[in-house]
């Protein structure tokens, strides 16, 4: 969950997987959206020692225009449905892939 002064921002869970991690539930409130809160914990996620060298994959809705965010930190579409797009980033030990974010 993440809150700011006892109010909810959104929510976010990083699962481990049997080959890196899978990101879900990245929910951000309406009344908090548009103000970087995305990408600041987005960059912090990928930072993570425990991420560094793995795989995180991640779905997202066609259409949705979170697509473009998760491009920008490297994320590319390995497979698609009707409903999603199925995405996924090997994170350097570095974390280089966070292109100037």
């Amino acid at each position: 969950m993440i809150e700011n002064d006892s109010s909810f921002v959104g929510s976010v869970a990083l699962k481990p997987t049997l080959d890196g991690y899978l990101l879900e539930h990245f929910y951000i409130h309406p009344n908090y959206q548009g103000k970087g809160i995305r990408s600041h914990l987005l960059k912090n996620l990928l930072e993570q020692n425990d991420v560094k060298g793995k795989r995180v994959t991640l779905n997202v809705l066609q259409g949705s225009s979170a697509k473009r965010l998760y491009e920008r930190f490297g994320f590319k579409v390995e497979s698609e449905d009707l409903v999603d797009l199925y995405m996924s980033l090997n994170v350097a030990g570095n974390n280089r892939n966070a292109e100037g974010v």
